[in-house]
């Protein structure tokens, strides 16, 4: 039925290092095509879903939604230019700086919280009063 390129889902896995169940979970909302099964109803997966997989993956790690991946890749399968790259590119990058700058007020509030608190037996706990205050530090403009 296949060539020679043909393997099965956990072979996939084990090239790409993806789960199979995140496998199976790509070609169901669509970001992996589904491939062709045999007989027996054993998915037959090819050099092409090898590449689109890795791509996915590599995605994942530098951070892009699932949304961001599909939008990536309706470029690939569509045709696209070097700029729509290009410009969703710099979209993730001011992402990743604001998510960046969060993360760095986040562990300053946290510091300077647990930097308050003695630890003990006494039930009084500034790092959990700071977590159930309504408005933080940041927002007072402290």
């Amino acid at each position: 039925m296949g060539t020679n390129s043909d393997f099965s889902i956990g072979e996939l896995s084990q090239r790409t290092t993806v789960n199979i169940e995140t496998i199976r979970y790509y070609e169901k909302v669509g970001l992996l095509p589904p491939p062709p099964r045999t007989e027996g109803g054993h998915r037959l997966y090819s050099d092409a879903h090898l590449k689109r997989l890795v791509f996915i993956r590599r995605s994942r790690q530098l951070g892009f939604t699932l949304d961001e991946i599909r939008n990536l890749l309706g470029l690939v399968d569509g045709g696209h230019t070097c700029g729509e790259v290009k410009d969703a590119a710099v979209h993730h990058i001011q992402a990743i700086r604001k998510r960046i700058s969060d993360l760095r007020r986040m562990e300053r509030t946290l510091s300077v919280t647990a930097a308050r608190c003695e630890g003990g037996e006494t039930p009084e706990c500034p790092i959990l009063d700071a977590l159930f205050a309504t408005r933080s530090r940041e927002q007072r403009g402290a």
